[in-house]
């Protein structure tokens, strides 16, 4: 059962200008909940919702027995999760999306990255929650549900690849390949990848941002491949990871090359 808890409110946000929801853009705040809720209610940023780890100690702490989803933005607000941000030919996601952020304890210590897993009630709670949301913004499709590395690839990592975002599509949330497509793609790219401006416009096709050089693209790679082929995320563009891309614009845009 999802428990909606309005205890706490952010103090940073603004609205939304009269734009549409279109995004649900999800997040883990690499910290306890004790700090993250400091962060997200006292520091300059926001986010529409937290969701806690309930074994987590500083969650124990604070009183909660039980896994509660807080609130901290009105949806109908602004809230301040995104930053520079781009999807499907759109910029300031924060002014278009609904943002949710997860305790999880994921490192990036000089850039090398730990990446924590997410428990099981966490993903049963969030799937509830974008159920939820979506019910209320038909609007959002399924390319619409989006890590924060989706749509800041040059900056961000999370959720990172430990999300189960393949679960989540088969709760009905999200998008995911067709094996039997991936598949026939893979029999067509080991002949020879695509020339690399087809895979240029194919990325851009699914949403993901232009890579304006070989490191945005590498990074552009990475943040794709952490969402989904999250057992190999080294960012090097090769076969499986293309036939995904190309399966994904096959069953989503109708315009795969």
């Amino acid at each position: 059962m999802l428990v909606i808890d309005t205890t706490y409110s952010a103090k940073d946000f603004n609205e939304r200008n009269g734009e549409a929801v279109r995004q649900v853009i999800v997040h883990y705040t690499a910290a306890p909940f004790a700090s993250s809720l400091r962060t997200l209610t006292q520091h300059g940023v926001s986010a529409h919702y937290l969701l806690p780890d309930p074994c987590e100690p500083s969650y124990k702490a604070a009183g909660y027995d039980e896994l509660r989803v807080f609130r901290l933005v009105d949806e109908r607000q602004r809230a301040w999760h995104a930053g520079s941000s781009y999807w499907a030919g759109q910029d300031d996601l924060n002014s278009r999306s609904i943002g949710i952020e997860i305790v999880n304890l994921a490192r990036d210590e000089g850039g090398v990255f730990t990446f924590a897993p997410y428990g099981a009630e966490q993903i049963e709670a969030l799937i509830a929650l974008i159920r939820d949301i979506c019910r209320r913004y038909p609007q959002v499709g399924a390319t619409d549900i989006l890590g924060h590395s989706d749509v800041a690839y040059a900056r961000k990592s999370d959720p990172g690849p430990r999300l189960p975002w393949r679960c989540l599509f088969e709760a009905g949330i999200g998008a995911w390949f067709d094996e039997a497509t991936k598949a026939a793609y893979q029999r067509r790219f080991r002949m020879g990848l695509p020339v690399e401006v087809e895979i240029e416009r194919a990325f851009q096709r699914y949403g993901y941002a232009p890579a304006k050089n070989r490191q945005a693209f590498r990074q552009r790679v990475r943040a794709f491949q952490m969402h989904f082929r999250p057992d190999d995320f080294s960012g090097q563009l090769d076969v499986e990871t293309c036939a995904i891309l190309y399966a994904l614009n096959e069953k989503y845009t109708c315009a795969a090359e």
